[in-house]
């Protein structure tokens, strides 16, 4: 179902001074009227995108912005994006916030910044990058570095049968592509053509760890969904039996392969991205997940917000982190099973700043 409402809004959790600062700013950018922002999330059956809206509506409050939330029915629903995008436009709102189910979005956003919007993106940086103002973001190819070299590791120098789980496979998006060859580069395996997911050699030999010899058994769509990561890893198996090491796109994924990997008997390494609560670090601390790169949606939501605020009243553009194309919000890996020259924090650690 897509979700659009007007939020009645909450306190939130950035610091009293910052937020009373950001507030005056934000009733005089208006001249005493909110600011009306839209968020616009890929969907809101990931857990991910529903932690990211409930920070969205807690620091809109504390910052007198005026929010309304709109989602996709699932993950790649551009064209209710795209809709969510031109009714902000209608509306006459100020700003958007969203986080780009894929690049046909981009045109929408080019229509509204020129229309006179400020569009921030979160959690996916649109290609190109200089679409919006300023995107939040995870180092997504740092993830998929950490549990790549974890898995190099784990793997101590055995031989390693990969089922690569991805988001899409009639689209490319970044997040799904970063993930994928983050994995992968971590591992020690080389990326032809960082344009597309599969341009790795199908077998050869990994030099991560101790190194060894792998065979990439598939990729095959997941939706970013339980149900679908399911039948994928079911897929997966049918072409190899012998899958040793599974790579998520992200936890609800992972889910879904434990289920089929457990209804077949087989056993595998699951490693994902995204670090939630539920069901992330609890797959992890119950043995499901080996490892997770933990991300950070509410810094994402809470930044995004106040760079809009900012940006309406005349100030300075935020700078992106250094070599990156967008603000680095941050990834730490959550395991507690340790590998030599992997840093992690664990599960406990981890539960103390998860979301979801």
């Amino acid at each position: 179902m897509v979700a659009v409402a007007a939020i009645a809004l909450g306190a939130c959790g950035s610091s009293k001074k910052a937020a009373t600062g950001a507030a005056s700013t934000a009733a005089g950018a208006a001249g005493g009227k909110k600011i009306g922002v839209a968020l616009i999330l890929k969907t809101l059956s990931n857990p991910f995108f529903v932690s990211m809206q409930k920070s969205a509506e807690k620091h809109a409050a504390e910052v007198g912005v005026e929010l309304k939330v709109s989602a996709g029915t699932k993950d790649g629903d551009d064209a209710t994006q795209i809709a969510a995008i031109e009714n902000a436009v209608s509306a006459g709102y100020k700003g958007i916030l969203i986080t780009p189910s894929t690049d046909a979005v981009v045109p929408a956003i080019t229509k509204a910044r020129a229309a006179g919007l400020l569009v921030i993106a979160l959690d996916t940086p649109p290609n190109p990058a200089s679409s919006v103002d300023i995107t939040y973001a995870t180092d997504n190819r740092e993830a998929g570095k950490l549990i790549g070299q974890w898995t190099a590791g784990k793997l101590a120098g055995g031989k390693a049968v990969i089922a690569m789980l991805d988001l899409f496979s009639d689209k490319v998006v970044s997040v799904d592509t970063d993930r994928d060859q983050g994995f992968l580069e971590g591992m020690g395996i080389a990326i032809p053509d960082k344009t597309k997911n599969g341009s790795e050699a199908a077998s050869g030999k990994y030099t991560g760890g101790k190194g060894g010899d792998y065979e990439v058994a598939c990729h095959v769509p997941t939706n970013g969904a339980t149900p679908d990561g399911k039948t994928a890893m079911e897929t997966c198996l049918s072409k190899n039996p012998n899958i040793n090491v599974v790579y998520t796109i992200n936890e609800p994924a992972a889910v879904g392969a434990d289920q089929a990997l457990k209804a077949g008997g087989k056993k595998a390494i699951i490693v994902s991205v995204d670090g939630g609560c539920k069901p992330g670090l609890e797959a992890v601390k119950s043995g499901v997940i080996g490892a997770t790169s933990q991300q950070y949606p509410g810094d994402m939501a809470s930044k995004g917000i106040d760079a809009i605020v900012t940006l309406a009243k005349g100030g300075a553009k935020p700078a992106v982190s250094p070599g990156l194309a967008f603000f680095n919000t941050g990834v730490k890996l959550v395991t507690d099973t340790k590998v030599d020259g992997v840093t992690n924090i664990s599960v406990a650690d981890g539960e103390k700043i998860c979301w979801g």
